[in-house]
């Protein structure tokens, strides 16, 4: 069993692909214009929103600020200056077509090969001088056609030729220099559908105002069109015109179409010499004289045609008759083949000419803007990039140096503790020893004190004030001396030593203020020794006491404290009031339990008086025996002498003796006090030291504190920088592309455009 497979038949591809070669034919030239102009206004329609994009983008770049200037006014005012002229030429660019211009003398058929080429009779055309003004004809995109006066914006309507022709001949305004703009619907007229606008103008020979035509209608001509009478030959008239026309304009575009060439037909024999004739006479004109074109192109700028036929044929084809139809001169083909090779010819120069001639200068002029806007993208992008890695240098830079802070702060901070901790103990260890160096002394200090003395309880009361006030003041005074002054100059020492270590850490403009902003004012210790409150708990003993008394002579061999034990019976461990000044806790308790030699010889002796006092037998045992032992003289005298001493101290205890007992008690007792807070008072000292030491170096650390602020918060708005750059960067170097990339767009306008014009 086999199976059969079609191949699907190539007819109707290639039946397809000549239609497609057929439609790339039939397609006129004048869409190469259409086209061009299609895609150069599409490039300036994007030029303009991208000029906007990038003027929008520069000035809120110049306004922003929080960044270092990137763009600058005159970039702002450059790219606004160009929005305006973009604008002005897409106006332009919107209203450009291809024009071609009609001259020729009165009756050479201008409006008749117009009307030929719009297959209508679009214009009045006859015997006659049928054409007294220009007439310039473009399409509408509406249904009928009307007409435009120049200087008036009123429609005027017009349904038919005949009745346009008695339009313009009932404006008695019109001269031959004025301007009719016949709108027709493009809908009636293929060739109106393609920008191609035709300016018939009166005949030359009419006027003598020819620059006047040439500057108002005819600079910007693409292509000039003179239509010559064939059964005459080129006139001086219409050479002059055209020569004043090769004056004003650079090369024009020139055809030469010989109308009227059906009445050859009446003398056959004389057909080819006559247009040989023709030939030659244009050929010169247009090569020799003009110089707009070489001999090899003239060919191609000369016609023989019949106007009239070639429009009666096409009418006759749009009502659906046969072209040849009617009476129509021999060799009408040939003049219909030669009329359609003018207009092939002619389609093929206005579009490569109009192309050149509206759009290349506009295209130099888009391109030297976009390359203007891609120049000021890449100075802002630029711009941007030095801004931004100055900004992170600038980061990086605060982000060591905080680092660097951090670290010598606390290097610093150890080493001032250090030297807070050295200072305060040798503070302490000066003052302590210094004070029981004065303690020791202090009896001088009492003698040298000097008041009126009375054992009265009043006065003696005064009398403790004063010396209490006297003593503090001489102990203040001789401490001050002989410590404040070099316990000021560590101190000063040391806090110059912390300045100038924390210094570095600090800003240049705080560096030279920083005596300003951390004040060190005078600093002075205060010895608060508070001896009123210290000996307020003294009781002095100004009463009399006998020598050889027996309480002073157990008095010389205990002490006075071990004495009033023995003799009164109590023991010191009664609670007595506490002193008001503070005793230092670091003083070693006193021994409870263990009883020393001395308590023993006091217990001993206690315990004689105790039994001598119990009988006076003791006394007149002893008082024989000594009786007995050395006789009753001895005796006397001894008891003579004792007495006699007995009065002599009674008579010399005077104010001054109680004064200086006083002052003898009160030293004992001071002493012993002062020992107490010899430590406390060290202590103190050493912590004033400790707390203006350490009051500076918190200021220090307050102002590194806030430089160390101030470079976090730079850190931070370096931070805010860099990411704004970022973005503005991005959006610089993203306009700068798409700005090479319009670049390149007219690049391939031009190639595919321009350079094919050339």
């Amino acid at each position: 069993m086999s199976v059969s497979v079609s191949r699907p038949s190539p007819l109707p591809f290639q039946c397809k692909k000549k239609k497609r070669a057929m439609a790339e034919i039939n397609v006129s030239p004048l869409k190469h214009f259409v086209t061009a102009k299609k895609k150069i206004n599409g490039i300036f329609e994007q030029l303009g929103t991208y000029i906007k994009e990038s003027a929008a983008f520069l000035e809120d770049t110049y306004k922003n600020e929080q960044l270092d200037p990137v763009a600058t006014e005159e970039q702002v005012q450059e790219v606004c200056g160009y929005l305006s002229k973009v604008a002005g030429i897409g106006e332009v660019l919107a209203r450009r077509h291809m024009k071609v211009v009609f001259f020729g003398r009165t009756s050479n058929g201008k409006s008749s090969v117009i009307n030929a080429m719009l297959c209508d009779k679009v214009l009045p055309s006859g015997i006659g001088h049928t054409t007294n003004c220009f007439l310039r004809v473009e399409g509408t995109d509406g249904g009928e056609g009307f007409l435009l006066t120049e200087g008036s914006e009123d429609r005027k309507s017009i349904t038919t030729v005949n009745q346009l022709a008695h339009a313009l001949h009932q404006d008695v305004d019109l001269d031959a220099g004025s301007l009719v703009c016949v709108m027709w619907p493009k809908a009636k007229c293929a060739l109106l559908r393609d920008d191609l606008v035709l300016l018939d103008s009166p005949g030359i020979d009419v006027t003598t105002e020819l620059d006047s035509w040439i500057d108002k209608f005819c600079l910007d001509a693409d292509v000039f069109v003179l239509v010559a009478n064939s059964e005459s030959t080129l006139m001086q008239t219409e050479k002059s015109f055209f020569h004043k026309v090769n004056e004003r304009l650079s090369s024009p575009n020139i055809f030469i179409l010989n109308n009227r060439w059906d009445a050859s037909a009446s003398e056959p024999e004389y057909m080819e010499e006559v247009r040989r004739q023709h030939m030659d006479r244009c050929t010169n004109f247009l090569v020799d004289e003009l110089g707009v074109v070489d001999r090899a192109q003239a060919s191609d700028r000369i016609f023989f045609v019949s106007a009239k036929e070639v429009l009666q044929a096409r009418v006759q084809k749009a009502q659906g008759m046969p072209e040849s139809g009617g009476a129509l001169a021999e060799g009408f083909q040939a003049r219909m083949f030669e009329f359609q090779n003018f207009e092939r010819r002619f389609e093929e120069c206005i579009s490569q000419s109009a192309v050149k001639t509206k759009f290349e200068q506009h295209t130099v002029r888009a391109k030297q803007i976009s390359e203007a806007l891609r120049r000021i993208m890449d100075l802002v992008h630029i711009a941007a990039q030095e801004q931004r890695l100055y900004c992170v240098n600038t980061k990086e830079d605060r982000q060591q140096r905080l680092e660097f802070i951090e670290q010598q702060l606390d290097l610093l901070t150890m080493d001032c503790k250090a030297k807070i901790k050295k200072i305060t103990e040798e503070v302490e260890r000066q003052v302590t020893n210094t004070m029981a160096e004065e303690i020791r002394k202090l009896h001088v200090l009492v003698d040298d004190f000097h008041m009126d003395f009375h054992p009265s309880p009043v006065v003696l009361k005064v009398y403790k004030n004063e010396l209490h006030r006297y003593i503090e003041e001489g102990l203040g005074k001789t401490m001050s001396e002989r410590c404040s002054s070099s316990i000021t100059c560590a101190l000063q020492a040391t806090q110059t030593d912390m300045i100038e270590g924390l210094k570095p850490l600090l800003p240049n403009s705080v560096r030279e203020q920083v005596d300003k902003i951390v004040p060190r004012q005078f600093f002075s210790l205060t010895y608060d020794l508070a001896c009123d409150k210290l000996c307020s708990d003294f009781q002095e003993d100004i009463s009399f006491h006998f020598s050889l008394g027996w309480t002073m002579l157990v008095n010389r061999f205990l002490g006075p404290k071990n004495t009033r034990r023995a003799l009164m019976g109590y023991n010191d461990q009664v609670p007595r009031p506490m002193a008001l000044t503070p005793v230092s806790t670091s003083m070693p308790p006193f021994p409870q339990s263990s009883m020393t030699q001395e308590e023993l010889m006091v217990t001993m002796v206690t315990g004689l008086a105790s039994l001598t006092s119990r009988t006076s037998m003791g006394v007149l045992v002893v008082g024989g025996v000594i009786w007995k032992a050395v006789g009753w003289r001895l005796i006397a005298l001894s008891l003579g002498l004792y007495g006699l001493l007995y009065v002599y101290e009674r008579l010399t205890w005077t104010t001054k003796a109680k004064e200086r007992a006083f002052k003898r008690q009160f030293v004992e007792y001071a002493c012993e006090k002062l020992q107490l807070i010899v430590s406390y008072t060290g202590s103190n000292c050493s912590h004033q030291v400790q707390q203006e030491l350490s009051s500076v170096f918190a200021q220090l650390c307050q102002q590194v504190d806030v430089t160390r602020q101030n470079l976090e918060d730079e850190v931070n708005e370096m931070n805010r920088k860099i990411e704004l750059l970022d973005i503005l960067q991005g959006k610089a170097k993203l306009l700068r592309n798409k700005a090479g990339w319009l670049d390149s767009e007219l690049n391939m306008f031009t190639q595919q455009y321009l350079q094919q014009s050339k």
